[in-house]
């Protein structure tokens, strides 16, 4: 299987600055969660084009930073699947919590990879244990 990382915009003109090194980063993280890299999709898009896909595929009517679609089993462990990520979104949040855009961004894309990996946010429980890895997988990328 053929293992790739790849970049798109769907309604917005944000185009990510360093691909290659944000690429090796993810497979690190992806590495680090003993998991194989399959096909991961990043589409980057605008808060009404999220929320639409939101309302459509989770029943949600509400504004999020990102929805992620598995495209893999877990039999071999390989992760693959398809991250719809909205820049408003995240360009609100960064302003809102005090940090770069960028900062917010590479959160946001290993929060996705993380639940390719199992895990969930839900809970109050689970929202931690997800900070706690995102947190643990930032550092990687320096």
């Amino acid at each position: 299987m053929a293992e790739r990382i790849l970049f798109f915009n769907a309604d917005v003109g944000y185009v990510l600055r360093d691909k290659r090194k944000i690429r090796s980063w993810l497979e690190r993280c992806i590495r680090r969660k003993k998991r194989h890299l399959g096909d991961l999709t990043f589409v980057f898009c605008s808060d009404g084009y999220l929320r639409k896909m939101n309302k459509k595929f989770l029943g949600h009517d509400y504004n999020t930073d990102i929805i992620t679609f598995a495209h893999h089993a877990e039999i071999d462990k390989t992760i693959s699947g398809e991250m719809y990520i909205s820049i408003d979104r995240v360009k609100s949040n960064a302003s809102a919590y005090g940090v770069s855009f960028i900062a917010e961004l590479r959160r946001v894309m290993v929060h996705g990879v993380l639940h390719l990996c199992g895990y969930n946010d839900k809970t109050e429980e689970e929202t931690a244990r997800m900070r706690m890895e995102e947190n643990r997988l930032l550092v990687l990328l320096d």
